[in-house]
C-alpha cells in the first residue's frame, strides 16, 4: 500500500514533499464510503491507497505538531502514515463517521509511540501521567512563559500541576529529564571538588526482584493482548478510546460517533471492561501455568 507515497528524502525535502500530496484529491463523503467498503468486502489494493493518499495531508498536519522533539520530520510523518494505514485497515464506513475522525487517534498514538521509542536512551516512562507530561510540559511551560534553563520555579511548578493533572513531583522529574543529558562527571558547583557520581545511589531493586516484575508485567501485557480479542469491534473501539489512551474521549464524543446516547455508550465501556477484566486474568493464570510446567535449568 505505501509503494506509490511519496517520501521526504531529508528536512529539507518537506516542501516538496508538501507539495506533492497536495496533488491527491480529497475525497467526497460517498466516494470516501464507497472506496471504504471495497476494501472492507474485497481488499481492493486501489481503494486502500486512495483513501490513504487523500489524508497524507492530515498526517502531515498531526506530524507538525511534534517537531520540538529533535526527531527527523520525515520520520515521524512516515510513523503518522503507518498509523494512517493501520486506521484504513480497520475503518467501518457503516458506522456512519469520516475516515478523518476515526484515523486521527491511530495517527496520534504511532506518532507518539515512535517518540518515546526513540527521544532518550532513558526510558521516559509509560504511565499515562509521564506520558501527558512528556507531551504537554513545553506547551504548558511556554503558557507560563517559563523558559528559564535547569528547575522550574516553585510556583510554575504548582501551575504546570495544576494544569495537567498531575504531581509537582512529577513535573520536577519529567523537566528534568527533558532537560538533556549530562556528563556524571560534571562538578557539581564551578567552584570547589565533587562530581554528580559521588552523590549518586544504587536504592534500585535486586536483579532478581526487577525479573520478577518484568516477566509479571510482560505476562500482563500478553494477557491485555489477548483479552482484546475478545471485544467486538464497537467495544474495542470504545474500550481503547475510554481506557488506553492518554486523553480519553469523552462519552458525547463517542455517542456522536456511533449516533447512539451516552448512556449507551458507558453500558457498553463497562461491559467491555468487564470482558476484558475477565479475559486478562484468565490469560495471566493460563501463562503462568505453563511457565510452570516448564522444565527448569540446572
Amino acid at each position: 500500500m505505501a509503494n506509490a507515497f511519496p517520501i521526504i528524502a531529508s528536512e529539507n525535502g518537506l516542501a516538496r514533499y508538501l507539495a506533492e500530496i497536495r496533488k491527491f484529491p480529497m475525497l467526497e463523503p460517498q466516494e470516501e464510503y464507497m472506496l471504504a467498503k471495497r476494501w472492507r468486502e474485497h481488499e481492493d489494493p486501489l481503494a486502500a491507497q486512495k483513501l490513504v493518499t487523500s489524508h497524507l495531508r492530515l498526517v502531515a498536519k498531526i506530524a507538525m505538531g511534534y517537531r520540538g522533539y529533535g526527531l527527523p520530520i520525515g520520520e515521524i510523518v512516515s510513523e503518522g502514515n503507518v498509523g494512517l494505514m493501520q486506521a484504513v485497515k480497520r475503518f467501518e464506513p457503516e458506522r456512519g463517521f469520516r475516515l478523518a475522525t476515526y484515523a486521527m487517534w491511530w495517527i496520534r498514538a504511532s506518532i507518539q509511540e515512535y517518540i518515546l521509542r526513540s527521544w532518550s536512551l532513558v526510558k521516559m516512562g509509560t504511565t499515562a501521567n509521564q506520558k501527558k507530561l512528556f507531551f504537554n510540559l513545553r506547551k504548558a511551560k511556554s503558557k507560563i512563559s517559563a523558559f528559564e534553563e535547569g528547575d522550574l520555579k516553585p510556583d510554575n511548578v504548582a501551575a504546570i500541576a495544576t494544569r495537567l493533572g498531575v504531581s509537582q513531583q512529577d513535573v520536577i522529574e519529567m523537566n528534568r529529564r527533558m532537560g538533556g543529558d549530562a556528563s556524571l562527571n560534571a562538578p557539581l558547583r564551578e567552584e570547589g571538588e565533587g562530581e554528580w557520581q559521588d552523590w549518586l545511589v544504587d536504592d534500585s531493586a535486586d536483579q532478581e526482584h526487577i525479573l520478577v516484575n518484568q516477566e509479571e508485567a510482560s505476562n500482563r501485557q500478553i494477557a491485555l493482548r489477548g483479552a482484546l480479542d475478545v471485544l467486538n469491534a464497537r467495544e474495542r473501539r470504545i474500550f481503547e478510546a475510554r481506557r488506553l489512551i492518554d486523553e480519553p474521549l469523552t462519552l458525547e464524543e463517542l455517542s456522536e460517533e456511533f449516533g447512539v446516547s451516552r448512556e449507551r455508550v458507558r453500558q457498553i465501556e463497562v461491559r467491555a471492561f468487564e470482558k476484558v477484566q475477565s479475559a486478562v486474568r484468565a490469560g495471566v493464570a493460563r501463562i503462568e501455568a505453563t511457565h510452570n510446567l516448564l522444565p527448569t535449568a540446572q
